[in-house]
């Protein structure tokens, strides 16, 4: 709870910077309004807009009877209340984990993860989300997505700004620096919350299902699918919520703006974990 609380402190303050930037006082103290209500929504409503988007539908006992029991028994392996649990119309195969904290939390697949993996590849994936939801990730991965969305949308207010200069504090200069450090900064803030927990739920998942190779597998074969596929949907503000990252295939600064450590990296470390275990 206190990461989310620091987080939510950052972005209200890169937030203001923004509307300062692009419209000077009047701009900051409209970006602070918005920001304590985006705090609001996001905490509590974050894992719906996300859902949303993706255009994710409710799996039940009854329409997903082999997904849903794959859920409920890791959630009561990991001593957790069962999630909801969701499935993404989209053929590549993916997976993510949201809400604000386990006993309100969703666990999402994509159609093509169930096509795709065979069923202990599956749970292999669903581990490491359910891991994702004992560790208190979810909640801070929800609201850096709707930040992270606030925040190109405002650097790209500054970029279409055609207000005269009478109405602006700093300028072309202020805006240019809201056009260039804005989705860095967005970028940034997702870097810093997403690789080391990754590796953790990695780890979680190994230890919920006894079975690292049933992780090692699938991250393969997701990866996999991510270098030649996109997902239909997916934003670089919600790629960080993801068990591999929807744009892997990206050529250019991938590697160092990468929202996930890599997933050799990743296969590397289960490896040891299974000679360990």
């Amino acid at each position: 709870m206190v990461r989310t609380i620091i987080l939510m402190v950052i972005l209200m303050l890169v937030f203001m910077f923004v509307g300062n930037a692009v419209a000077g006082e009047q701009g900051m103290m409209i970006a602070f309004f918005l920001a304590c209500v985006m705090n609001f929504f996001s905490y509590f409503f974050s894992d719906k807009m996300v859902l949303k988007h993706y255009k994710a539908k409710e799996a039940t006992a009854q329409s997903a009877p082999e997904l849903y029991s794959i859920v409920a028994r890791l959630a009561k392996t990991a001593d957790l209340p069962m999630p909801k649990v969701y499935i993404i119309p989209d053929e590549i195969p993916n997976a993510f984990a949201t809400g604000r904290n386990p006993h309100h939390a969703a666990v999402a697949a994509t159609q093509g993860l169930l096509n795709t993996l065979s069923a202990q590849e599956v749970e292999g994936v669903l581990a490491h989300e359910m891991s994702h939801v004992k560790h208190y990730d979810i909640l801070i991965g929800s609201v850096a997505a709707v930040f992270a969305g606030a925040i190109a949308m405002l650097a790209n207010m500054a970029r279409y700004n055609k207000s005269s200069s009478s109405g602006r504090r700093q300028g072309g200069i202020g805006e240019l620096l809201a056009i260039i450090l804005m989705p860095i900064a967005a970028t940034i803030i997702q870097m810093s919350i997403s690789r080391t927990r990754e590796y953790k739920a990695d780890e979680g998942a190994a230890h919920l299902t006894k079975h690292p190779e049933w992780l090692m597998s699938a991250l393969s074969k997701l990866e996999g699918y991510a270098q030649r596929y996109r997902m239909q949907n997916a934003t670089s503000q919600t790629a960080h919520m993801f068990i591999i990252n929807p744009f892997s295939g990206l050529r250019n600064l991938s590697g160092l703006f990468s929202t996930h450590p890599s997933t050799k990296d990743r296969l590397a470390r289960l490896e040891q974990l299974k000679r360990e275990m």
